[in-house]
């Protein structure tokens, strides 16, 4: 380390992973508003906090297995905060905005955006509703920005037509409803068909449409909007790829082949 830097704390490092999931991968650069931003926030340079982010890049399978590159000087601490990401999803992306909170000086639901939609859940108490909204919040920020904000099936960039939709249904999996390889960026029409089973990608990322559709491959719409697609590779992700035991899950249990 060079005479007059100082080591990254744990808290810091959580708020740069917590920023990493939430850009996209050509963005992690010093003059991005939201790296200068956080810079502000734990009073550190937006260039360190840049190679940071280059830094948690470089330990992110996604990336490695595209064969692009991160930095190499990762410190023990940023693999601890890595792991303890990846191995928590259930917990840690809810603390991270917690703590933003914190830095911020600012209660934590003022992190919502005002055009997501409320959640009502019968029984739930107000922090627990909030606690979902910033989960649900987190979640879909790091599937737009996987995906570059565009549909994996249509290409279709219009965030209000677009969906962070489950591979493995919320319902069945507590652990992985906020794990960013659990989701894919999808629109509305397909993200139904998606849930329903009436489409899956299988584990080569290809789509799959189902034969109760293919029965109605003389019908124009059907034909446009599903089966057109059918064994086409879906436009991947540039990190958090989805995970093959939640696409199996999917196409076993939940896709009406």
């Amino acid at each position: 380390m060079k005479e007059g830097q100082r080591l990254w704390t744990r808290d810091e490092l959580i708020l740069a992973m917590n920023l990493y999931c939430k850009l996209p991968f050509g963005r992690l650069h010093n003059r991005n508003p939201e790296i200068i931003h956080l810079a502000s926030l734990i009073d550190r340079t937006p260039s360190s906090v840049a190679l940071k982010l280059v830094n948690f890049a470089s330990l992110d399978p996604s990336i490695i297995e595209s064969g692009r590159t991160g930095a190499s000087n990762t410190s023990k601490l940023d693999k601890e905060i890595w792991s303890e990401f990846y191995n928590n999803w259930d917990i840690l992306p809810y603390e991270s905005e917690k703590l933003l909170a914190n830095y911020e000086q600012k209660p934590i639901e003022s992190l919502l955006q005002l055009e997501e939609p409320t959640v009502f859940m019968e029984g739930k108490t107000r922090e627990q509703l909030i606690r979902v909204r910033i989960n649900q919040s987190f979640f879909r920020k790091a599937i737009l920005a996987s995906y570059n904000g565009t549909c994996c099936i249509t290409g279709l960039q219009q965030p209000e037509l677009l969906i962070a939709g489950h591979i493995m249904p919320w319902s069945k999996d507590e652990k992985n409803r906020l794990n960013p390889r659990n989701g894919i960026l999808i629109n509305a029409l397909h993200d139904k068909a998606f849930e329903i089973g009436l489409i899956t990608i299988d584990q080569s990322f290809k789509v799959q449409v189902s034969s109760i559709l293919h029965k109605q491959q003389n019908n124009s719409v059907i034909q446009d909007h599903f089966l057109r697609y059918d064994g086409k590779p879906i436009i991947e992700p540039t990190r958090f790829l989805p995970d093959l035991a939640f696409l199996n899950y999917h196409n076993t249990n939940v896709f009406k082949g």
